[in-house]
């Protein structure tokens, strides 16, 4: 069985009556959030065998304009937020000798673009608990890969310009990639991965 968690679970309604998936509510960057939202699913489906962590607080705007609470906040979310999800996983994991956890990155998380300093650092740092916590739990059999998304999602609000094919990524490719990375042989993993569409300059 799958869980699917936000702060607002209304957004969830459609992915969840696509998958059957159970929604919970939680806020990623509130520590209490995180670990009764844990304690919640194992309640009702058992300890998780496989996290991804996909959110992130994108804040955009000149250096000098940018509210300093409104930045802790993105960073809260994108990075904080990866921690204390990861720390309540990992602690599940363990003593069952496997597992694995999935950061979702972006461009931001190698390159960092003007005007978007928030969501960079919070990218950045998300990248660098990525690649401790793999070098940590590996070792204990948990598989933990960043996978970043280099390139715009295609979706209902950003659809694909008929001039421009393949210019956006699939969402369900990008899914598949995901799942290719879970079914890695232990003696293969990989620690990071970068999708993007293949008319992507980088």
């Amino acid at each position: 069985m799958q869980a699917l968690a936000a702060r607002n679970v209304d957004k969830l309604s459609e992915l969840a009556g696509e998958t059957g998936a159970r929604t919970f509510a939680a806020d990623a960057a509130q520590p209490a959030s995180v670990a009764a939202l844990f304690d919640d699913v194992a309640s009702v489906i058992g300890d998780p065998e496989v996290v991804v962590y996909n959110a992130s607080g994108r804040l955009r705007g000149p250096l000098t304009e940018l509210d300093p609470g409104a930045v802790e906040q993105a960073i809260a979310i994108s990075a904080y937020g990866g921690f204390l999800v990861s720390q309540q996983a990992a602690k599940r994991m363990i003593p069952h000798g496997r597992g694995a956890i999935l950061f979702t990155g972006a461009t931001a998380s190698i390159k960092g673009y003007a005007q978007s300093a928030a969501f960079a650092m919070g990218k950045f740092a998300l990248r660098g608990l990525a690649q401790s916590a793999a070098r940590e739990l590996g070792p204990k059999g948990i598989h933990v890969a960043h996978v970043i998304i280099d390139g715009a999602i295609r979706s209902k609000t950003r659809r694909e310009e008929p001039a421009k094919p393949d210019s956006t990524l699939d969402p369900d490719a990008i899914a598949q990639s995901y799942i290719d990375v879970l079914l890695q042989h232990r003696s293969a993993w990989s620690q990071e991965i970068e999708v993007r569409p293949w008319t992507e300059s980088f």
